[in-house]
């Protein structure tokens, strides 16, 4: 199966390019998104919103917010496991934290997260002695964290409630839960794969070892995580009528999260949005509104505020102390006893 999604991959490249494809994408995404938002919102009742959004309940929102900070908590373990699995177990979890974190507010906010989370996180690390190359192995494998876990979250979703997913496929509900099981089929070829031995891919000093299989499983329980709180966020958020389960608000919400990540539109702004208005289409229009305007102020406007005046205090700190010191960091290899599992061994083998 991995041969063949290889030369489908092969062929793409070789004959469109990736980038034209991806380009293509993202316009025909906001370009719909747009047409949709422009047709649901055009009677909609500013003041109706404003009354639902002070309808909703303190406890709710402080809920949401209490997941959101979770959801960012687990966020933080992405840069963690990546800088162990690329061999960096003497950077610290507070330096990981604050990466993680800032580079993900600014990048969600900001747009085209790979290049702002990226020069976020290249800026903090480099104090520790990563390079633009260990930088951009800690953003693939991350990357890699998102997806697995996505992919994850999303199969298993439909393939328990394949009709919450026809409102934005426009498939049948027979027909997603065969693409579920088809994704689900994929990421198990994928577990089985670096389950076997161990397994890496570039070459020369941009190669990264894959972590194993149990490690694989880790990454996807990070993922998971990560979504569950994010979409218990908004289950928070979204009216108390009529009601719904949280598996079916789950496939909702990862489906529009990718549509917005797909449209490298800051903060999936307009293609999100549009996604859960269409897919929850049995909700009042203003209600779910105020929901997704309180969802964006908890997971975008606040955390994007807090890693600003983090950056912001550092910088400061940074220019009235001097340079920083860089630390002295450790070979991975120095000590045997202290090698973690996440950090492979160096092998030419390929």
């Amino acid at each position: 199966m991995l041969d063949a999604l290889r030369a489908v991959a092969r062929f793409f490249q070789v004959t469109i390019g990736w980038n034209r494809i991806g380009v293509v994408l993202s316009a025909a995404i906001i370009g719909i998104a747009a047409y949709v938002l422009f047709h649901m919102l055009r009677d909609i009742q500013v003041n109706e919103v404003y009354n639902a959004l002070k309808a909703v309940e303190g406890r709710h929102i402080a809920l949401a917010a209490l997941f959101v900070a979770l959801g960012y908590f687990t966020l933080t373990f992405y840069d963690l496991f990546a800088l162990r699995t690329i061999g960096k177990a003497d950077v610290p979890y507070r330096i990981a934290a604050m990466a993680g974190f800032t580079s993900y507010s600014v990048g969600h906010n900001v747009g085209a997260t790979v290049f702002t989370g990226g020069a976020v996180r290249y800026r903090i690390y480099s104090a520790y002695g990563l390079d633009a190359v260990d930088v951009a192995k800690i953003c693939f494998v991350a990357g890699l964290t998102f997806w697995l876990g996505n992919a994850t979250v999303l199969g298993l979703s439909v393939a328990i409630t394949p009709h919450a997913a026809e409102p934005i496929t426009q498939l049948p509900a027979w027909l997603n839960r065969i693409i579920a099981c088809g994704i689900l089929a994929v990421l198990g070829s994928y577990v089985a794969w670096v389950w076997t031995a161990p397994r890496e891919i570039g070459k020369g000093g941009w190669k990264v070892h894959l972590p194993s299989g149990p490690n694989t499983l880790l990454q996807i329980v990070i993922g998971i995580f990560d979504l569950g709180f994010c979409a218990l966020a908004m289950y928070m958020l979204i009216p108390a009528e009529p009601q719904i389960g949280f598996v079916t608000l789950a496939v909702v919400f990862v489906s529009a999260t990718l549509l917005g990540f797909a449209s490298h539109a800051p903060g999936g702004l307009g293609v999100f949005d549009a996604a859960m208005l269409v897919a929850l289409w049995e909700f009042d229009k203003e209600d779910l509104l105020a929901g997704l305007l309180l969802f964006r102020l908890l997971y975008y406007l606040v955390p994007f505020a807090v890693a600003l005046v983090i950056l912001g205090i550092r910088e400061f700190w940074l220019s009235t102390h001097g340079a920083r010191r860089k630390p002295e960091l450790k070979s991975v290899h120095a000590s045997e006893p202290m090698r973690s599992e996440f950090e492979p061994e160096k092998t030419d083998a390929v």
